[in-house]
């Protein structure tokens, strides 16, 4: 293990959950204005995880007052303070893209049982 594998190791995160395409999930971002700092939330459907380790990314989805907004998340990024997995969904690909053209109840997906 070379020295920036082993300085990339010590940024990674231990306290993600797992988290896969389809999953509904609230993603607590904190955020700074001027002197004041707070923690917003973004809930929306994970439609896509790319790259690995510290440079790990998602794509998260959400319908805000009928326009679609996604928001792309580094993973290990210390603005991150928590992810919440809410619900998972079934779902047969890697990449939800087809999400953006669905909107109503053509949107919706399969919830996963938990048995």
């Amino acid at each position: 293990m070379n020295v920036i594998d082993k300085l990339e190791a010590r940024e990674l995160k231990s306290d993600l959950p797992e988290i896969r395409p389809g999953d509904t999930v609230k993603v607590h971002v904190r955020v700074i204005e001027g002197d004041k700092e707070r923690v917003q939330i973004f809930e929306g459907m994970v439609i896509a995880l790319k790259g690995s380790g510290p440079r790990a990314t998602m794509t998260v989805r959400k319908t805000s007052f009928g326009t679609g907004v996604e928001r792309i998340f580094p993973l290990h990024a210390r603005t991150i303070d928590k992810v919440e997995v809410l619900r998972s969904h079934h779902v047969r690909r890697a990449k939800l893209y087809f999400m953006r053209q669905r909107k109503g109840k053509a949107a919706r997906l399969r919830e996963k049982r938990t048995s």
